[in-house]
């Protein structure tokens, strides 16, 4: 909690300059709202992809609101679904292909983020068409990792894969399917035609779990698991390619102390809904 706190105390400081250094409100400016949609992709980052940008991006959706208060600043209000997942054995290393994990989550998104604009902008207005931007905020997501086994998708948070749920490893306490999240990101806006606006953007989404993909620390023993879980719990535990006779019992599954990454790419195409008339000069 202090770090999401800390984090929020950053991207405000930032904002804040951003802000106080903007051009105040021109006379002829009016505020204004936009509506659309996100097309584009998800992935993740994290145990089973510890830094591999855009690999196994998923198809993504979603709604975007936005409310331009100036040419610089805009409030906006998402809600974004995209799936994540990756494989050990899609990779070169050699920890990774003997581990043999894997695991699919679809991911639900709500976010607001305060968008600042490097140049003026204006939907509709040709003298200003275009401008690149950053963005940050504050997310609530859901996720809910799942792996295949005999052809069966098996909801992994159930089945305790880690010793969660067992009196042995009671400081294992269940992951929470719904965390916070700090999105922030970059991206190109321009004028199309008429009232639509087309941007381009990239986001990243700093998370405080470690279980967007179920993997986190040591292995359990087996037999232990499948006594108090159930059977797929030891199976979709340990799926690692070693010798018959040895065990990864104790040994490191994950890395605890990197928590896991999600992102949003993609296209986004907006309509602008309105305009407020400008007040009047002698309420300034």
């Amino acid at each position: 909690m202090k770090l999401n706190i800390r984090y929020s105390g950053l991207i405000f400081c930032i904002f804040s300059i951003l802000f106080l250094s903007s051009e105040s409100k021109s006379q002829n400016f009016r505020t204004y709202s936009e509506l659309g949609v996100l097309l584009g992709g998800s992935y993740y980052l994290g145990d089973l992809n510890p830094g591999k940008q855009f690999k196994s991006t998923q198809l993504a959706l979603g709604l975007v609101y936005k409310y331009n208060t100036n040419r610089r600043f805009a409030i906006r209000a998402n809600a974004f679904w995209g799936t994540l997942l990756a494989e050990d054995a899609n990779t070169n290393d050699e920890f990774q292909i003997r581990r043999n994990l894997m695991f699919r989550s679809r991911v639900l998104e709500f976010s607001t983020m305060l968008e600042f604009n490097f140049f003026p902008y204006e939907v509709g207005n040709s003298s200003l068409p275009a401008t690149p931007y950053i963005f940050a905020g504050l997310g609530i997501f859901r996720t809910n990792p799942q792996a295949m086994l005999n052809d069966q998708w098996y909801d992994l948070k159930p089945l305790g894969t880690e010793g969660q749920g067992t009196v042995e490893f009671n400081d294992r306490k269940p992951y929470s399917l719904i965390n916070m999240s700090i999105p922030f990101g970059i991206g190109f806006k321009f004028h199309a035609f008429g009232r639509m606006n087309v941007a381009l953007e990239w986001g990243m989404r700093k998370t405080f779990t470690d279980y967007i993909d179920d993997v986190s620390t040591t292995y359990v023993n087996p037999a232990l698991l499948s006594a108090t879980n159930g059977p797929e719990s030891a199976l979709l535990a340990d799926r690692s390619l070693v010798e018959p006779g040895l065990t990864n019992v104790g040994r490191q599954r994950g890395n605890s102390q990197n928590k896991d990454w999600y992102s949003f790419v993609g296209l986004t195409l907006t309509w602008k809904l309105q305009s407020k008339a400008p007040e009047c000069a002698a309420y300034k």
